[in-house]
């Protein structure tokens, strides 16, 4: 197969849906040569932050010498860009080359591995010949019968902040989500926890307690915010400084944990200096997370699309424009909780352009216009994410701003509106 031919099978497994269990990502690696067996691993999961975590755990190996994998999902323009090594994305013929390999085995099981099986087994067996130092996996839905979880004890395995999300699979309360997310603890392990509410944290802790794995929680009481502004803040930890370029008191919470693991991995062997520590969060990239892509009007693109992220973006319009006209370009899949999110965006809306994302669980622009319209501000439907764009810019004219938010699905297609990728 070539890489086109590649993308189309892997696409086309889609029909096979989201079947929870370990049964099968287990059996493909086992035929494989079960090649996760010989990596060193961090572990991401949670609702929120789990990529931005990945992300500059991530830079902060590679800063340290590392040679480090990195797989996180969804991709924003390109499918490869959910498996890279040192911030190199896999290269279309090697992508496909394993995918050629992996297509006969997978065919041939009874129960036909998923999209996202098929993803994770052919990024665990390109880290393993790439001789990768150590990968950082974030993990796809959940937790426990997420086909990461495949995985024996990693090096530290990371719990973000968890919201309701996924609801109908994972549970409707935050402490049955938790206690899907903590699935990742395994015995003997180091487990590093974003601070929240207690009783999430008490599922984790008991998860930690009955596996013999030890628990670190960042304790935010120690971020002590210096200097903020949209191309990134300063901030101490523990009384050590630090500087990331991406904006939101969110970031800040989000880097802690990472400075936590950074922290673990030390005590486990792992050399990383205070500089690589340092270098590697000022180095991070991490696109459509409050990202400003255009000035004049000052355009920000956030992926975010539950509640929580809502709540983010949120206070963080209100914080950086808070005397801008803010128009809000919205689009959202069916299947999240649109309506909550929706409220929330309402506190820091002038007025809401709507447009459907690139998927085919999205909701039709027409429909979340009609949503909308109950607030009793501007709403306009588009036909395309670009007429959208230009709808909310000049809505917004040189004076106010513009938000792209609700789902990850259309980032790409507005970065590349303005010439990123």
């Amino acid at each position: 197969m070539d890489y086109k031919e590649a993308l189309a099978y892997i696409d086309g497994v889609r029909w096979y849906g989201s079947k929870p269990g370990l049964e099968r990502i287990a059996a493909l690696l086992d035929k494989l040569g079960a090649p996760q067996k010989a990596l060193k691993l961090v572990h991401v999961a949670g609702t929120n932050g789990k990529g931005s975590c990945a992300a500059m755990t991530a830079s902060v190996l590679k800063a340290a010498g590392y040679r480090v994998g990195l797989f996180t999902s969804p991709y924003l323009f390109r499918f490869n860009e959910r498996m890279q090594i040192n911030g190199r994305e896999i290269e279309d013929g090697v992508l496909a080359a394993l995918v050629t390999e992996i297509r006969p085995l997978a065919d041939a099981m009874e129960d036909h591995p998923t999209e996202f099986e098929l993803m994770t087994a052919a990024a665990l067996l390109w880290y393993q010949r790439e001789r990768c130092d150590i990968v950082v996996l974030e993990v796809g839905l959940g937790g426990r019968f997420d086909a990461t979880n495949i995985i024996d004890a990693p090096e530290a395995a990371v719990i973000m902040n968890i919201g309701l999300d996924h609801t109908a699979i994972l549970g409707d309360t935050v402490e049955k989500i938790a206690a899907e997310k903590a699935g990742i603890v395994k015995p003997g392990g180091d487990v590093v926890l974003y601070q929240q509410k207690e009783s999430v944290e008490a599922v984790v802790r008991a998860a930690c307690d009955a596996a013999g794995a030890a628990l670190h929680v960042a304790d935010f009481s120690q971020i002590a915010p210096e200097f903020d502004s949209l191309q990134g803040q300063v901030f101490s930890y523990r009384g050590e400084a630090y500087a990331i370029p991406l904006p939101g008191d969110h970031q800040l919470r989000n880097a802690a944990v990472v400075i936590e693991v950074a922290q673990v991995l030390r005590a486990r062997g792992w050399k990383i200096s205070q500089d690589a520590l340092e270098h590697g969060l000022y180095a991070v990239s991490w696109p459509a997370r409050f990202e400003p892509v255009h000035e004049d009007p000052c355009v920000i693109v956030d992926g975010g699309h539950n509640p929580q992220c809502a709540r983010t973006v949120t206070d963080n319009l209100l914080r950086y424009f808070p005397e801008q006209r803010r128009v809000l370009l919205v689009g959202v899949l069916a299947d999240k909780d649109y309506p909550s999110l929706c409220g929330i965006l309402n506190e820091a809306a002038d007025a809401f352009v709507c447009v459907t994302p690139d998927s085919e669980r999205a909701l039709p622009a027409a429909e979340l216009a009609a949503h909308l319209a109950r607030f009793g501000k501007p709403v306009t439907a588009c036909g395309s994410i670009p007429e959208g764009m230009e709808t909310a810019l000049a809505q917004a004219g040189q004076d106010g701003m513009v938000c792209a938010v609700g789902s990850l699905y259309m980032a790409g297609e507005l970065r590349a509106f303005f010439g990123l990728q």
